[in-house]
């Protein structure tokens, strides 16, 4: 019988401890390298994302603003006032043109930032105070120029005397029977500042065109101050002036000047003139026989013209016919004439501030062909005409879609010298406004004001249609 003998080993304390500190010591390497790894998976999954981000963050922004502004369009293109009685008075402020809706009407002011501080781009009167506005009285005028006689074909020295000089000049240029054939030489006289300026200025001939009625005619003799535009060729609508105190409505004139074609196409729409030759706040001037085939021309004549249409006239406000005017007449000229003692207001251009510059501009959009932009500019290269970008502080390029002015001797002679530079040259009356004020050099208070104030004076709808032009 085999016996079986037990042997027993005896371990040291000391031994078992260091096993049990081993086995420890690798538990917590092995707990590091987890919590190591998954913290080095997160880093690499955000910085992921992160790139993803940064190479799509255009979309990321796009398409959350076109779900907004897809919302926002079928949110104003669904509203549906229905025939309520304010919708007549709708559809004669803006004649219910339904891609203009988001800007007619608007009276909320432009604002801008002037060093940190928020500010309106127009400083108007509260309206309490525009109610109690006093026009400024008359004070004896003491400009460099203090009269000026207007050339007509009854003075008998102008140039259509000579068949021949006449013929050549109705080739080369669209000087006609309204305008006048002024010469290069009598051009260069008309800058030159007298107490009496004699000057071409439209209505040379009773058979240049333009006519209007006497009724209207007498209408317009009555006025003193005048809020104008004008549409003709049937290209834009007509927009309700807003923003106006009840004293204004008592002292300003709102005229607006059309043609046989607006008046056509405005009729064909259903809008037609009431008997007391008003559509809402406008009086409605019909022009016959106007003088241009190009209607951008005839429209520079109410445009720029406006003291030979408004002989009485102390204060006038020109507004193109795509634009809603919406602040009140006697507010404007506080802030804009006025306060600034200013007797020419208007605005700087947004985009560029030489005319060499907008002149390449101009032939690059099609405003006007480059043989006409060239004779211009080389005109005025000729007349030593700088290339500057600032003038008086001021940047040397005007956006004249807005005139505020006082009708004096010498802003009227300046609108004179303007007009025949554009009948000369191109439509694009901003190429040559600079040109006029620094030849004139005696004009200096003139108020260029910043594009937002503009922005705040009208509501722009932009062009509906375009206008066909006038046969003569």
């Amino acid at each position: 019988m085999l016996n079986h003998h037990t042997i027993s080993i005896t371990v040291p304390d000391e031994e078992s401890d260091d096993r049990s500190r081993l086995l420890r010591a690798l538990r917590k390497r092995r707990k590091q390298q987890s919590i190591s790894f998954r913290s080095k998976t997160k880093s690499e999954l955000l910085l992921r994302v992160l790139r993803k981000v940064l190479r799509w963050w255009a979309l990321i922004l796009f398409v959350p603003a076109i779900g907004l502004l897809l919302l926002e369009v079928s949110r104003v293109l669904g509203k549906d006032p229905g025939p309520d009685p304010g919708s007549a008075a709708k559809s004669v402020s803006g004649f219910g043109r339904k891609s203009s809706v988001g800007n007619l009407d608007r009276l909320d002011p432009r604002t801008r930032v002037v060093h940190r501080v928020r500010e309106r781009c127009l400083k108007i009167l509260p309206p309490e105070e525009l109610e109690h506005l006093e026009i400024p009285s008359v004070e004896t005028p003491s400009f460099p120029v203090n009269r000026v006689v207007y050339i007509s074909e009854t003075d008998g020295a102008d140039i259509h005397s000579n068949t021949n000089l006449l013929q050549q000049h109705t080739n080369a240029t669209r000087f006609n029977l309204f305008t006048g054939y002024q010469t290069i030489q009598e051009r260069e006289e008309s800058y030159k500042v007298n107490q009496t300026a004699v000057v071409h200025c439209g209505f040379y001939s009773e058979n240049g065109g333009f006519k209007i009625s006497d009724v209207d005619k007498r209408y317009m003799q009555s006025c003193k101050i005048v809020v104008s535009t004008c549409a003709f060729g049937g290209g834009d609508d007509l927009y309700q002036p807003i923003g106006m105190s009840e004293s204004s409505l008592t002292k300003v004139c709102y005229v607006a000047f059309w043609d046989e074609i607006t008046l056509r196409t405005q009729e064909s729409d259903g809008h037609r003139i009431g008997e007391d030759h008003m559509i809402g706040k406008w009086r409605i001037v019909v022009v016959k026989q106007l003088p241009f085939v190009d209607q951008r021309l005839n429209g520079k004549i109410p445009k720029m013209l406006g003291h030979r249409l408004f002989p009485q006239v102390r204060y006038s406000i020109w507004v193109d016919s795509k634009s809603q005017f919406r602040r009140d007449p006697l507010g404007v000229l506080e802030a804009l004439l006025w306060h600034t003692n200013s007797v020419l207001a208007i605005s700087e251009h947004g985009a560029r501030s030489s005319i060499y510059d907008e002149g390449k501009a101009v032939v690059k959009k099609h405003k006007a062909t480059p043989e006409e932009v060239e004779m211009q500019l080389t005109q005025y290269r000729h007349d030593d005409f700088p290339d500057e970008k600032r003038f008086n502080g001021k940047k040397a390029l005007a956006e004249a879609s807005v005139i505020v002015r006082e009708h004096t001797p010498l802003t009227n002679l300046f609108m004179c010298l303007w007009f025949n530079e554009v009948v000369r040259f191109t439509s694009r009356d901003q190429l040559s406004f600079p040109y006029v004020l620094r030849q004139l050099r005696v004009l200096k208070d003139v108020n260029m004001f910043p594009v937002c104030t503009r922005k705040d004076l009208v509501n722009s709808m932009g062009h509906i249609r375009k206008a066909r032009s006038h046969t003569n």
